[in-house]
């Protein structure tokens, strides 16, 4: 069982966060997808934090997310290169020097992100249905806001669906320094992101091996086990 949300501060905000499993146990860190938070994981961490083997299991709560802070108003509060700080603060925070990290859409973003800018700190990295940072053509239209409370920030969905539309190609770029083995889960063409841009990732990155669970886009939801049975394994090695 997890306990209770728990938070921690870095320099620049507080963050929220879930953790399962023995102290002293393997760290894994699993990144939530626009809209959610930590909890959405709950069903893929009890599993790794189970015997045999358990993990040491932490699901943050990004920024603009759940009970994280909302920066609302601040220049740059939302972009995908301050979500990938955060997470290096919160590892910094807690003491946690290398990791393996399992990033779910725009988790996975801020992860490949992490594992660009600091690779020593990644020992394995999963994608699940993560694109590659290509233009869209056409464009992502603005999102309309659904008149009720929300469980995150609109202005985070406004920013990063400006910068989804305008990768910066540095992403790109520097897909070569993901030096780590990494693992990408695509969920086929029920998914809404389109697969060959998963491909592409997969492809862009040196040590990659993509695998296809045709669940839809909420892979670890939808096809837990399917998806315990690729990404466990993986870690393991």
């Amino acid at each position: 069982m997890a306990t209770d949300p728990l938070t921690v501060k870095t320099d620049t905000l507080t963050l929220a966060y879930r953790v399962w499993g023995p102290e002293g146990a393997p760290p894994v860190v699993l990144l939530h997808c626009r809209g959610a938070d930590g909890a959405d994981w709950t069903k893929i961490a009890e599993r790794l934090a189970a015997p045999p083997g358990p993990r040491r299991v932490y699901a943050p709560d990004l920024r603009g997310h759940g009970r994280s802070d909302w920066p609302r108003g601040e220049p740059g509060a939302y972009t995908h290169e301050a979500m990938r700080d955060d997470v290096r603060a919160f590892l910094a925070a807690l003491g946690i020097d290398r990791t393996d990290v399992v990033g779910h859409s725009l988790g996975g973003v801020v992860a490949y992100l992490l594992a660009q800018r600091h690779p020593g700190v990644v020992r394995r990295l999963v994608l699940e249905d993560v694109p590659a940072p290509l233009p869209l053509d056409p464009p992502r239209p603005p999102a309309e806001r659904p008149d009720k409370e929300l469980p995150f920030d609109w202005e985070m969905v406004r920013a990063t669906d400006e910068q989804r539309n305008a990768s910066d190609p540095v992403w790109w770029d520097h897909m070569d320094r993901i030096t780590m083995p990494t693992l990408l889960i695509g969920g086929g063409p029920a998914s809404l992101i389109p697969q060959d841009l998963v491909t592409a990732l997969a492809r862009r990155i040196p040590d990659a091996r993509l695998v296809t669970v045709d669940a839809g886009h909420r892979v670890h939801e939808r096809r837990p086990e399917e998806f315990l049975a690729v990404v466990e394994p993986f870690l393991r090695r």
